[in-house]
């Protein structure tokens, strides 16, 4: 199973990448966790990338998945549409639309964050909370526009890995009180301007649910 994780800054991508990890790996599989390229440049260089490196960047990105050994689940965090959706945005480039949009056909499934964790301040790779909702929406455009299906993932700790492991068709025995950790109401107070398609993400958590 080849699983894509996407999302805007701080939303909890890498934390579920390890944690679906962990998961799998107790259930006796192996697992590939390909990391997010975009991190270790900026840890590297100190700086974040101009417009003429961000090519390289999703192709190492690229390449990461398709070099990784044969397992049983792949995870990757994240894919290069991340590195398409943040020249878009940061550039107003978008000539890597094409080369991401053609690699993220590749997964099996496709997961985004939602936009319920807290904004957490990382050094260099973050912009500020103000920019992930445009961010989540050019995802959500990118995704819907090259008819590729993604599942929104909710809820923190332990309750978001349970609502990721369900998108993924994982069956979990768990209370009903740990999905989305405040339960149906957390949904009744979602601002459904934020979101390209609320009823679809309604309809989702409410089966979930």
């Amino acid at each position: 199973m080849k699983i894509a994780i996407l999302g805007a800054e701080s939303t909890g991508k890498s934390e579920l990448g390890h944690q679906l990890t962990q998961h799998f790996q107790a259930q006796g599989n192996t697992v590939a966790h390909i990391h997010e390229v975009l991190r270790e440049w900026c840890d590297q260089h100190q700086r974040t990338p101009q417009q003429h490196e961000q090519l390289a960047i999703a192709t190492e990105q690229q390449q990461r998945v398709n070099t990784a050994p044969a397992c049983d689940h792949l995870i990757a965090d994240t894919t290069p549409l991340m590195v398409a959706v943040y020249s878009d945005f940061i550039f107003q480039d978008s000539s890597l639309y094409d080369m991401a949009i053609a690699h993220q056909r590749s997964y099996d499934h496709t997961l985004l964050m939602g936009l319920d964790m807290p904004w957490v301040a990382d050094g260099l790779q973050r912009d500020g909370a103000h920019v992930r909702e445009p961010v989540d929406a050019l995802i959500r455009q990118a995704l819907a526009q090259a008819n590729i299906p993604y599942q929104v993932v909710y809820g923190t700790g332990k309750a978001r890995l349970h609502n990721a492991l369900r998108c993924l068709g994982v069956k979990v025995s768990t209370p009903n009180d740990d999905i989305l950790e405040s339960g149906p109401n957390q949904l009744k107070n979602w601002q459904c301007d934020r979101c390209s398609d609320p009823n679809c993400e309604h309809r989702l958590f409410t089966r979930l649910l």
